[in-house]
């Protein structure tokens, strides 16, 4: 039977769940902490695909059971981030939303009327109350002073845990995508401090922040590093690919029926990367009781390659005409920012937003010596394959 779900699937059932034993003990053993009133804050790194939101959703179910509440808070599916309008004040109205909708009823009843209570004697400018499954979602104004939205939301779980906390044990709020702040630009860092000024000493409320990031980020450092916003008091906690090991356990136990010769193994893991999402996109299209070579395993690779690197083709076709232009430049070798605006043949300096967008996409990277590189490898092998096969690259979507 085959068990391998596809790997654009975030929500895997106990039976889908594979390995992560050791780091979701850990991880979990940190977060329980939480009810002795010593709270961790955990920034969760790995590359795009190895299953850090799969990871942080079973985290989510079992602390439950433990009796926590825990808030997930994606912040890509913010309405100001889909519509390329990012600010303080609409991605906190996102958070707020989000926080209020993850309580269920029976831990609103004691914060719901206090809530309106506090806005309405506080005189915070909002412009109404509206009933989501009867739970009193103010809808903000837009002229509200950002530090007063921001301290009024990140100290409302604090108000949820105190007025609830005969039921809960702690509240454990996991912020994926969180890499999206980048594009609040120049506000970024004062957003970071304003987080911390208000986290840092909650006691019964822990943080889990994680994204798509690759491990020379500047964001990563800009957090967690010895010099960065959380001063080194960061946690970070890091999830790898599978190792061959790993791999082959995996396999054999979701889909038995799959069979490789040594060489034919190893180019399967060399292609995948020992990537989750890869590994399941490519595993489930193969046939069973077959075994595959080395050759066999390339030529099903290159004529299956679009479906398993979907995600990077969709988001290679929602990219600019320029940005395009750009990561092609970057497929042969890493080249400097003169050299990629020498290819587009424009100034130099005219390149400064569209690189720093497929920078927050963590679809290139900037080295220490100022190389610019593609950090996707399968969207380069994607590139690549469809110029081999069709002599040009794929700009609009066929």
């Amino acid at each position: 039977m085959n068990k391998i779900p596809w790997g654009n699937n975030e929500n895997l059932d106990n039976d889908q769940f594979f390995n992560r034993s050791i780091e979701l003990n850990h991880l979990k053993q940190m977060l329980l902490t939480t009810k002795d009133e010593t709270p961790p804050n955990i920034l969760l790194t790995g590359i795009r695909g190895v299953g850090k939101t799969v990871f942080l959703k079973k985290i989510k179910r079992e602390l439950e059971d433990d009796g926590f509440l825990v808030i997930y808070i994606n912040f890509s599916q913010a309405e100001c981030f889909r519509r390329k309008k990012m600010s303080i004040n609409a991605l906190m109205q996102f958070y707020f939303k989000k926080t209020l909708s993850s309580c269920n009823n029976n831990i609103l009843e004691n914060a719901s009327e206090k809530l309106k209570k506090y806005l309405k004697t506080n005189n915070f400018h909002f412009k109404e109350f509206q009933e989501v499954n009867k739970i009193p979602i103010p809808i903000f104004n837009s002229e509200i002073d950002n530090q007063e939205l921001m301290e009024y939301v990140l100290t409302f779980p604090e108000k949820i845990y105190k007025s609830n906390k005969d039921k809960l044990k702690g509240i454990i709020i996991l912020i994926d995508e969180f890499q999206i702040i980048k594009e609040l630009n120049d506000y970024k860092e004062s957003f970071l401090w304003v987080i911390r000024s208000y986290i840092q000493d909650q006691r019964n409320i822990a943080y889990v922040f994680t994204g798509s990031m690759s491990l020379n980020d500047a964001l990563i450092s800009e957090i967690s590093g010895h010099n960065g916003v959380f001063g080194g008091r960061m946690i970070s906690f890091h999830l790898s690919p599978f190792s061959k090991n790993t791999v082959k356990q995996y396999l054999n136990e979701k889909k038995p029926g799959l069979k490789f010769s040594e060489d034919g193994f190893n180019s399967f893991y060399e292609y995948t990367f020992g990537i989750p999402a890869y590994i399941n996109n490519f595993a489930k299209i193969l046939s069973e009781n077959i075994e595959f070579t080395s050759e066999s395993i390339t030529r099903e690779f290159n004529e299956s390659i679009y479906y398993i690197s979907s995600n990077l083709v969709n988001i290679w076709f929602e990219l600019s005409y320029k940005n395009k232009i750009i990561i092609i430049s970057l497929l042969n070798c890493p080249i400097r920012r003169i050299d990629i605006a020498k290819y587009l043949n424009v100034k130099s300096g005219s390149l400064s937003s569209n690189l720093k967008e497929l920078e927050n996409l963590s679809l290139i990277q900037k080295s220490e010596d100022n190389l610019y590189s593609i950090s996707e490898p399968l969207l380069e092998k994607w590139l690549k394959s469809e110029f081999n096969e069709k002599g040009e690259y794929p700009f609009t979507i066929i």
